[in-house]
């Protein structure tokens, strides 16, 4: 016997639909629940809802396995039958990690959470602490990024599904590995959405880029605010994963007294006394607003930490003059911005941005780095490109290798996006199978009007429901210890290595941290303690000071020359100083 609920307002009446059968369902209770007990559902029966006079079945909008994709009927799925080996698992600390961001679908040639299982020894050896799986909840087609899930409690069936995902997660505990994973709470996909039928799960008072807003707010809203609670609830019970990555959270319009991230850092921090072991919650935000990762208690919503594309505009625009002027890229475009990012956080706090037309942001103050997430790449600033080209192919090796310098020895958490530290040839793309050929057209219109305002060529756009847009997103991982990318591979292993077993380098306080910098000869050094780290992006050589006559721990080059208190520095290098070398 498996027993059947749904939330579902519009209805007036509703049954449950297993082969050509119907069972009636009671309710609604006041606030719009119905119910069923049936016999003949266990594990592995296919239903759907059935509402009103539509003889359409729908899957269940909480559905925790999509076997037939998100237009077929949902199967019942028993988190019980699953056996676990992680029972004394205990994640390291977020504020010590170093996360590895993976596409589960082109991580391996087979795109699969089992084929992933095999490459985990390989994450381990390279010192990974957490895995930030992009979005595996059901979407339609057969290959996508993941933003547009639809099943959000099921598990994608092509990565292989629910219980793919847990010996996943199982076999990460087991190489001491965490999981975190994203989540996408400020919109469904557009096709495939049956939740509409059932509830208000969207208001009209508000809009965001997908369209209307999430109804946090309004009437049904504690209904929709428990959809996504309990979802994000059920990944780190359920699926065991360590934390989770929120998605846009500035897209979430909620003026209630207590907000949706407040009321999930709340409900999240319940689960993680009650489960024993760390749950973090990592939002992405465009608000540059500390107030997002500030405790409950000092009246912030409590998300552990969060990303900070200051950061990375900053690097990526000192890196690359081909982005300067350009998009959001106009607010950055010198070392005394990435200093302030280094230093600040926020370069835009409380500033007037030429981009927005407005002033933006508010000052970080009295919060450790160690609630930021820094990086250079990730899949927006690499898939958000017109041809998903990286780093390494945009600015060359010796550049990329001084960009992974400075985000291994930033303040911040360190952020890795897959194939980066091997300088994998492959681009990663943005890629998204459409059922529907009208939704195709749209999206492929809309990335080239997106893409004008940096000046790319609309027609070098790859067309993003080709499947050989997909295909040759995959890492190819037989060139990873070839040439130039193992001599990357090999750059990022010292990189993690001191950073891990520096104390210097695990000091979250920005006080401690120290820049200097020449805007004409472009070079900046970063002192955090017992570590110095000189950078020369300029076209001649710079001698620089070591006024505490450190010892030479890495070098991105072999013509480094270090001679007591002096650092000769060749054009497009980085030396990393430090009597904390493990």
């Amino acid at each position: 016997m498996h027993k059947f609920t749904a939330w579902a307002p519009y209805a007036k009446n509703m049954a449950v639909k297993i082969g050509d059968a119907l069972y009636p369902m009671t309710g609604p209770d006041e606030r719009g629940w119905w119910n069923a007990s049936v016999e003949v559902a266990v594990h592995g029966t296919d239903y759907a809802f059935v509402l009103n006079d539509d003889a359409t079945p729908y899957p269940d909008p909480r559905g925790l396995w999509q076997a037939h994709g998100v237009h077929g009927p949902s199967r019942v799925y028993d988190h019980a039958a699953f056996v676990w080996n992680d029972s004394r698992w205990q994640g390291p600390p977020l504020s010590g990690s170093v996360i590895y961001e993976m596409h589960v679908g082109t991580f391996t040639p087979a795109g699969t959470f089992d084929a992933a299982i095999e490459r985990l020894p390989y994450l381990f050896e390279l010192g990974i602490t957490h895995i930030e799986l992009m979005p595996v909840a059901e979407f339609s087609g057969k290959f996508g990024w993941g933003y547009d899930g639809v099943g959000l409690f099921a598990v994608k069936e092509l990565y292989g599904g629910p219980d793919g995902l847990k010996r996943f997660v199982d076999a990460c505990h087991s190489r001491r590995l965490a999981v975190l994973m994203d989540v996408v709470y400020n919109h469904f996909g557009p096709v495939g959405n049956y939740a509409t039928k059932f509830g208000p799960y969207f208001t009209h008072r508000h809009n965001t880029p997908w369209g209307d807003a999430v109804n946090f707010e309004e009437a049904g809203s504690d209904e929709v605010r428990r959809f996504f609670c309990d979802n994000a609830l059920m990944w780190m019970r359920d699926y065991h994963v360590d934390g989770l990555r929120l998605d846009a959270v500035h897209e979430f319009m909620d003026r209630s007294a207590i907000h949706f991230m407040e009321q999930l850092s709340a409900e999240v921090e319940i689960l993680s006394t009650t489960l024993e072991r760390e749950l973090v919650l990592i939002a992405e935000s465009d608000l540059n607003d500390p107030k997002v990762v500030r405790p409950r208690e000092a009246g912030g919503y409590g998300m552990d930490a969060q990303w900070s594309d200051d950061f990375h505009h900053a690097l990526f625009t000192i890196l690359n003059v081909e982005v300067e002027g350009k998009a959001y890229y106009a607010d950055f475009g010198s070392f005394e911005k990435l200093a302030k990012a280094l230093t600040n956080v926020f370069v835009y706090d409380g500033v007037y941005s030429r981009y927005r037309r407005h002033t933006h942001g508010r000052p970080v103050y009295g919060l450790s780095a160690h609630h930021f997430i820094g990086f250079i790449q990730n899949h927006d600033q690499v898939g958000n490109r017109a041809k998903g080209d990286r780093l390494e192919h945009v600015v060359g090796i010796d550049r990329a290798k001084i960009a992974a310098g400075i985000v291994l020895m930033s303040p911040f958490i360190p952020l890795i996006f897959q194939g980066e530290e091997f300088a994998s040839s492959s681009p990663f793309q943005y890629f998204a199978d459409q059922d529907d050929p009208e939704m195709a057209t749209a999206v492929r219109e809309g990335r080239k009007r997106e893409f004008a305002a940096f000046g790319w060529d609309p027609d070098e756009i790859p067309g993003p429901d080709e499947a050989a847009t997909f295909e040759r997103s995959k890492l190819k991982w037989d060139e990873v210890h070839e040439g130039s990318h193992g001599e990357m591979l090999e750059w990022f292993r010292q990189l993690i290595h001191l950073r891990r077993h520096s104390p210097s380098l695990n000091d979250g306080d920005l006080s401690h941290l120290k820049v200097k910098f020449d805007e004409e000869k472009q070079w900046l050094t970063i002192a955090r303690g017992q570590v110095l780290v000189l950078c020369n992006l300029g076209a001649e050589a710079v001698t620089l000071e070591n006024p505490e006559n450190f010892p030479l721990a890495l070098a991105s080059r072999g013509d480094v020359e270090v001679t007591g208190d002096k650092v000769l520095l060749p054009s497009n290098s980085i030396a990393i100083l430090s009597v904390e070398k493990p």
